[in-house]
Formats: C-alpha cells, sequence, structure tokens
C-alpha cells in the first residue's frame, strides 16, 4: 500500500484516524500499532513475519545489554544484535549481487559458478535496519535507555509514515514521543499535519509522476535514437522526479505523524538551490546524512584525522556506502562515488576560493553536477550510464520526441518550485507551511482550503491514471 493510493486514501486512512482520535490516550499506540503491521502487511504478508521476529530479538538483547554492566557481554550482546540485522539485509538485498560478481571472476578463472538466490527483497528493509541500528548505538552508548515495553520498540520500528521509505529517524529523537506527545497535541497539530500531507500528496502525484512518465519513456527508448534534446529532456525530467517523488513522500511521511502527535526530523531542505555539492548533501535527504555522519564517517575518523588522505578517503567510502545503500548495483556505487569525488574536489579548491564565485553560477553548476549523478542512478548499467551522457553531449539538436503540453506544464511548474526559495515571498509561505508550530486563524483556513483543493485534484488524478510509481519502495 502506498499514500498515493485510492485504498490508503479513501478507506485505510479515513477509519484510522476516526478509530484514533476516539480512543483513550492508553489505546492510541496500540492502535497504531495494529494498523501500521496492516499497513506493512497489505503489500508485503510474508516480511510482516521477519519485522516481528527481528524486533523480538532486537528488543530483548539491547534490553539485556542496557540491564549488565559487565563491558564484554555488552559487547557481546551489541555486535550479535548487529549481526542479525546487518546479516539479514545483507541477504535479502546484497547477497545475489555479490554471488553475481564473484560468478565473473570465477567465469574468468574457468572456474564453475555458484548458483543464485531465489530471493524476494523485503519493502523498506533498508531503512528499518537503520532504525534499529540506532537503537542498539543508542542505548549501547547510554545516549537514552531503551523502551520497556516489546510493543512500544515495536511501534518505533513499524510505525507506518516512515516505515517504507523514511524519513531515517533516529532512536533518541522520537523516544520520549511515543508516550510523552499526548499532553501538548493540539488541533493545530492536526490540522498542519493535515496540509503538509496534502501538498506532500501534490508533489508525488500532480508533478513526479507527470514528468517521470516522460523521463521513463527516454530512458526506456533506444539510446542511439535519442537526440541531445531527447536525452537532457530525459535527464531532467528524472531530476524533477526523483526530487518531487522522494520529497513529496517524505513530506506525507512528516505530515501523517503530525497528525498522531509525532514529530519527524526533516528530511528535504531545497536541495536544487545549493551552491556546493557539500551543501546539496545538507539539504537531500537530509536523515540519510546524518545517519551516515554519525554512525560510519565519525567511526571512520570524520575530520579528525592526521592525514587530508584519510580525511578524502573516509569522505570517498562514506559515498561509496551511501550509494550501495540504495541498491545492489554497481551503478549505485559509482553515483556515490561519483559525489564523494566531488565532495573531496570541493575541499581541495576551499570554501574560500568557491566563496569568489557569484552565488548563481555556483548554483547552476551544482545542480549541473547533480543531474549528470542522476544518469547512473536512473540506468540499469554503466555503459547505458556513459552512453547516455555521450548523448548529451553530442550536440545534435535537429530532431526530438514531440513533447505533450501537460509535461511542458508541469515541467516548467517543477523547475519554478525547486528554486522559489530563492526568493524571500516564497520562503515565508515555506516557512507558514512546513515549520510553523502555529497559525492564524486566518491563514489556517486559506492553507486548509488549498490543501481540500489539491487533495481532490491528486485523487481524481490517481483515479484516471495507471502510472503511480515509487521510486525509494525498492530500496
Amino acid at each position: 500500500m502506498v499514500f498515493s493510493s485510492i485504498t490508503f486514501l479513501i478507506f485505510f486512512l479515513p477509519v484510522l484516524l476516526f478509530v484514533y482520535y476516539l480512543a483513550d490516550n492508553r489505546y492510541k499506540n496500540i492502535i497504531l500499532l495494529v494498523f501500521s503491521a496492516a499497513f506493512y502487511a497489505w503489500g508485503a504478508p510474508k516480511f510482516i513475519f521477519v519485522i516481528l521476529l527481528t524486533t523480538f530479538v532486537d528488543f530483548h538483547f539491547v534490553k539485556w545489554l542496557y540491564d549488565t554492566n559487565n563491558p564484554k557481554i555488552r559487547k557481546l550482546l551489541f555486535l550479535a544484535s548487529l549481526s542479525i540485522n546487518l546479516g539479514l539485509l545483507f541477504y535479502f538485498k546484497y547477497c545475489n549481487f555479490f554471488i553475481e560478481n564473484a560468478n565473473r571472476i570465477l567465469t574468468e578463472a574457468g572456474v564453475g559458478t555458484f548458483p543464485l538466490l531465489n530471493v524476494v527483497l523485503p519493502i523498506g528493509i533498508s531503512f528499518y535496519t537503520f532504525e534499529s541500528i540506532t537503537y542498539m548505538v543508542d542505548v549501547y552508548r547510554r545516549v537514552h535507555a531503551p523502551l520497556r515495553k516489546f510493543w512500544e520498540y515495536q511501534l518505533y520500528i513499524i510505525f507506518f509514515p516512515k516505515l517504507i521509505a523514511g524519513p531515517i529517524v533516529r532512536y533518541h529523537e522520537i523516544a520520549d514521543q511515543i508516550n510523552g506527545r499526548f499532553s501538548n497535541h493540539r488541533i493545530d497539530d492536526k490540522l498542519l499535519g493535515l496540509n503538509r500531507f496534502c501538498i506532500g500528496l501534490a508533489k508525488k502525484v500532480l508533478i513526479a509522476n507527470v514528468v517521470g512518465k516522460e523521463a521513463d519513456a527516454i530512458f526506456q527508448s533506444d539510446i542511439h535514437l535519442l537526440s541531445s534534446w531527447d536525452a537532457w529532456i530525459g535527464a531532467l525530467a528524472y531530476t524533477m522526479q526523483i526530487y518531487f517523488d522522494f520529497s513529496g513522500y517524505s513530506d506525507m511521511a512528516i505530515g501523517l505523524a503530525r497528525m498522531f502527535g509525532f514529530r519527524l526530523p526533516e528530511n528535504f531542505n531545497n536541495p536544487y538551490i545549493s551552491k556546493s555539492i557539500t551543501e546539496f548533501w545538507r539539504r537531500w535527504h537530509i536523515t540519510l546524512g546524518s545517519w551516515m555522519k554519525n554512525y560510519l564517517y565519525i567511526p571512520l575518523g570524520g575530520n579528525k584525522v592526521k592525514s587530508n588522505a584519510r580525511l578524502y578517503f573516509n569522505l570517498v567510502m562514506v559515498f561509496a556506502f551511501s550509494g550501495l545503500w540504495h541498491g545492489a548495483h554497481w551503478v549505485f556505487i559509482i553515483w556515490g562515488l561519483y559525489h564523494g569525488l566531488w565532495m573531496v574536489l570541493e575541499r581541495l579548491i576551499g570554501e574560500e576560493r568557491l566563496q569568489k564565485i557569484p552565488a548563481m553560477l555556483r548554483i547552476a553548476f551544482s545542480f549541473f553536477v547533480v543531474v549528470i549523478g542522476w544518469v547512473f542512478f536512473r540506468v540499469e548499467y554503466l555503459s547505458k550510464g556513459i552512453a547516455f551522457i555521450q548523448k548529451m553531449f553530442s550536440f545534435d539538436f535537429n530532431t526530438h520526441q514531440p513533447l505533450e503540453k501537460q509535461f511542458v506544464i508541469v515541467f516548467i511548474a517543477a523547475l519554478l518550485f525547486s528554486f522559489s526559495t530563492l526568493f524571500s515571498p516564497f520562503r515565508k509561505i515555506e516557512k507558514d507551511m512546513y515549520y510553523a508550530s502555529a497559525l492564524t486563524f486566518s491563514k489556517m483556513l486559506l492553507y486548509s482550503f488549498a490543501a481540500l483543493i489539491l487533495f481532490i485534484l491528486c485523487v481524481s488524478s490517481i483515479a484516471s491514471s495507471d502510472f503511480n510509481p515509487f521510486i525509494y519502495f525498492r530500496f
């Protein structure tokens, strides 16, 4: 089940809201847990048992870890729980990737190969595995005490707004909200959450779906028949699709959580207005960047290393792992390395030199670098990505595929929205709709009316179209 489906919008969510708001506070978390399990089981009934089993093991291992003062036992329990989670992630997501690459080497050596495993990837496994790890690490480091009830820990892991595609919520960010959110949950939060959900739904349905259809058509075409015009349209359309698709889902998740009293961390902050790749990664998929920084980059030594060479190595390794996290394919690793190398290059140039370049030129160049990177993220094979980029720079603008009027209008709107916060009036609107804790009655009425219109348009669009993909489901 996806948020942008008729089943969710017309049936699941209204029933949940009705039951949740009528229930006593003592039962609200149980209701959320039951509906969250049903939400996941709807799309992956077999794998709900995988989550239930791993949460059962993790909960008891971490509880035991917290209650003991023996450092050896604490470390052993931590490693055991960590191994189980990473082992399952490796088996389901990466096992065949390593078998395929091993088979290539064995084939070259004239040796027999290994059979591939019949494995189906559980939905959202990368997201909930990372959250399980944050629970273990935060308790192991004594950043926060563990949850004392098993079903409370299950709710943290499988809370449906964030379960499938994040944001990745670190345990200490949400621990106190599980039971402490009821006293200050106001009607403003419910309305602002609903408005945020509708904004995210519109980004996904009215923008990402439209530009995504054109991007798919171009990337699935014979590359040799494409002109430079087609290639650039495809790359830019996918650039808009992945942003509005993923940020739209994050908006929906944050909005839904707020309707139930939870405040999830922001996951996007206008990434395409970044003046550098370093800034881009402070604005894009913020919770993944934060996770990588705290649980991989800093343990590797982070900035506190003896040589620049080790610093650059740490940066490249983190981005290589970030690419691998997105998928078990070389194109994702290449995409991660590509961004890592740009980060290193910016360090070599230095912030002072970069500051001397006009801001709009830096924004344009950073956007250009990101667009090229998305090509590798979108294609299935490295060779196809290289061929596609060659088409982009072949300067063959003689022929091109005709573009539908709807795509042109939506694509221009997507570009304008992507860069709108460069201007003060749009920053003020964003502040009201994304970050305000309360609004005046007139503003709330205006934004709620706009949200209602967006909701009606989205439902109409979903009902009349069979194109409704979600990019980050495969991660």
